[in-house]
């Protein structure tokens, strides 16, 4: 059970880089060597983080990629949700069909409250504080002098 894929981690981590430099344009190649993600599948995230409006791009010399949006506003659900959809536990959850054992299926009702507090729990987490912790991160690891 992957709980985040691939695709939703680097989206993240594309936008917390360039939520790191909120006034400037940045080079998807720029971004890909910073998080070490392959340019490739980079240029496609960015591809849907633009399309759903949470990155906007600029052609041309001086163009890139930066933010559309306070990265205190983007929440990691919202990531999660473009990339992959809602958060689900269990496979039977995510069937086109119906379960036969859906009706009595004690497990089920804990699964869905395990799901809504992930759920929950994600849309707390926003860029903009990924992006505090990062930097309280890189201050505490400073060498002193």
């Amino acid at each position: 059970m992957k709980v985040l894929t691939k695709h939703t981690d680097y989206a993240v981590r594309a936008l917390i880089s360039l939520g790191m430099k909120p006034d400037s344009w940045v080079t998807a190649k720029a971004v890909s060597e910073e998080q070490a993600i392959p340019y490739q599948f980079l240029r496609r995230i960015m591809q849907e983080l633009i399309k759903s409006g949470l990155v906007v791009s600029r052609e041309g010399a001086g163009g890139g990629v930066r933010l559309a949006r306070d990265p205190d506003t983007i929440r990691v659900k919202d990531v999660i949700e473009i990339f992959q959809g809602a958060v689900q536990v269990s496979e039977c959850m995510f069937r086109k069909q119906l379960c036969s054992n859906r009706a009595n299926c004690v497990l089920r009702h804990e699964i869905m409250r395990i799901e809504q507090m992930v759920n929950d729990e994600f849309a707390k987490v926003t860029v903009g504080k990924l992006i505090s912790d990062l930097k309280r991160v890189q201050v505490l690891s400073e060498p002193k002098l």
